[in-house]
């Protein structure tokens, strides 16, 4: 189906001709500014902005913020059951706006924000499916039970997930089996208070939304390095750092794995005041060039800004917030091994792995 005859059944279904086309040339940009949607489907100008604002009122596309307004079309879920009621034609129309809808990605290098939270769990439910190394998630039952299929696949994949599920202190809930979360994560814990909802994806995707109490509804979505990793210093100190554990599959022999080289510090620490040798493997990217590099070897020291908790047994995260790296003793010489957005070291760590401990 072309997109001439989409605009055609669309109409059909309800739309006004300058709703269909621009409708139709939102679902083929993704999102655009009212100048690129007028250029993209000839709508008039001066009709442009009253045009979006009824299709959003219909449910078909959001409208948010940036430099100036823009626009992108809405999950298509509500559009759907309209047009699949209808002949083989409409449903024609509603497989071809779905393919439409999902190719688009966000803008890369930048947040954009939201005015709908179903939005939130929506992108987050995609940024899962394509996860491929760490998933950091902050959720409540039925925010978990909506995700749980996509947290199976993902970890069938070897992607390590970390839950955090919440609660609000009132509600008599029942958390999740220990079978069901074995399915779903590497590690849970619980918060008993009213919490943002967090999807936090391979280093470089985030969906944040507001707890459920808030009074206003919106949310933000990151495709960007930068803006991730203070969504992931938010999640790992309120959402993540201070929470009763409820599940772990990790070992507590080795081989114990990690995906924090500052988690894996505070663990190797205590090992390497006892005298003893701690191997280790990286799986990680060179930070010079990007590429993937892998370093099995033997920790030799590791080293972070500070000395108030140096030689102790329990250093606090705030002690690790700064520089915090590991050195790495293999056959080819000493590297050092960085954390999230390493800069300074020769590998920034995505798995670390402590494959022996003895005297």
């Amino acid at each position: 189906m072309d997109s001439d005859e989409l605009r055609e059944v669309l109409q059909e279904a309800g739309l006004s001709p300058y709703q269909s086309k621009a409708y139709v040339a939102l679902l083929e940009l993704g999102t655009a500014s009212a100048r690129e949607l007028v250029e993209a489907s000839d709508v008039p100008d001066p009709r442009i902005y009253d045009v979006v604002r009824s299709l959003e009122d219909r449910g078909y596309v959001e409208t948010y913020e940036q430099d100036t307004m823009r626009a992108r079309a809405h999950s298509p879920a509500d559009v759907l059951d309209d047009l699949q009621n209808r002949a083989s034609r409409f449903e024609q129309a509603a497989d071809e706006i779905e393919d439409r809808w999902e190719q688009p990605e966000l803008d890369r290098h930048a947040a954009s924000i939201v005015k709908r939270f179903e939005t939130v769990v929506d992108r987050a439910r995609l940024f899962i499916q394509e996860a491929e190394n760490q998933i950091q998630l902050s959720a409540s039952i039925e925010q978990y039970e909506q995700l749980r299929g996509v947290l199976a696949d993902a970890l069938d994949r070897g992607v390590y997930i970390q839950l955090s599920i919440y609660t609000n202190p009132d509600d008599d809930v029942e958390l999740p089996a220990e079978e069901q979360l074995a399915a779903t994560t590497t590690e849970a814990r619980h918060r008993p208070i009213p919490s943002p909802f967090v999807a936090l994806i391979d280093r470089q995707k985030a969906c944040f939304g507001p707890h459920e109490d808030a009074l206003n509804e919106y949310g933000v979505l990151v495709d960007d390095r930068m803006h991730e990793y203070i969504f992931h210093w938010y999640y790992s100190s309120c959402l993540w750092e201070i929470c009763d554990e409820i599940y772990s599959s990790r070992n507590d022999e080795p081989p114990i794995e990690y995906v924090d080289v500052r988690e894996f510090i505070r663990d190797v620490e205590p090992m390497l005041l006892d005298d003893l040798s701690v191997g280790v493997r990286v799986v990680g990217k060179d930070v010079s060039t990007g590429e993937e590099r892998e370093l099995e070897g033997e920790v030799a020291d590791v080293f972070y800004e500070g000395d108030d908790y140096r030689g102790t047994r329990e250093i606090p995260l705030a002690q690790l917030a700064g520089r915090a790296s590991v050195t790495v003793a293999t056959d080819e010489g000493e590297f050092t091994v960085g954390g999230e957005g390493a800069m300074l070291e020769d590998v920034e760590a995505m798995r670390l792995t402590i494959t022996s401990a003895s005297e």
